[in-house]
């Protein structure tokens, strides 16, 4: 098994320990790690079957603001690939769920936002260095 395969299994076994966490504790217990954690509801483009994704999140005044470095994976997040096939999701903070419409940050946003991510977790540059994919940096605007 090579590096990325490592660091695959790891990402989501922490994922999924963190989402437990989470939802177990109705928001209040894994609802900050290097900065605010939100979870993110998405729906299968190829399954059709819901997928909780627990995700780093910066606040603005139209909703909140999400990235998709996957530690630096080659490939996008899954959780991208559906939103980019249905917008619609389910946003929970703490223990309020919001209805949201995702869309990807315009250029002018971009600059902005990278710089915010990269103030409350500065790990997403090593993120970047590792791959040349573009970070999708994602706006998740409610409903």
């Amino acid at each position: 098994m090579n590096r990325l395969d490592h660091r695959r299994i790891l990402v989501w076994t922490m994922s999924r320990i963190h989402r437990s966490i989470y939802q177990a504790s109705r928001g209040f217990a894994g609802c900050r790690l290097q900065g605010p954690v939100l979870l993110l509801t998405t729906v299968g483009k190829k399954t059709g079957r819901t997928h909780i994704t627990p995700l780093l999140y910066l606040s603005e005044p139209n909703g909140w603001v999400v990235i998709g470095s996957y530690a630096g994976d080659p490939f996008h997040p899954h959780w991208w690939l559906n939103l980019q096939a249905d917008p619609n999701a389910l946003v929970q903070i703490g223990p309020k769920k919001t209805q949201v419409r995702a869309r990807e940050s315009t250029i002018h946003e971009r600059d902005r936002l990278w710089l915010g991510f990269v103030s409350m977790f500065p790990g997403y540059l090593k993120y970047e260095m590792r791959t040349s994919r573009r970070f999708p940096i994602v706006l998740l605007e409610p409903l």
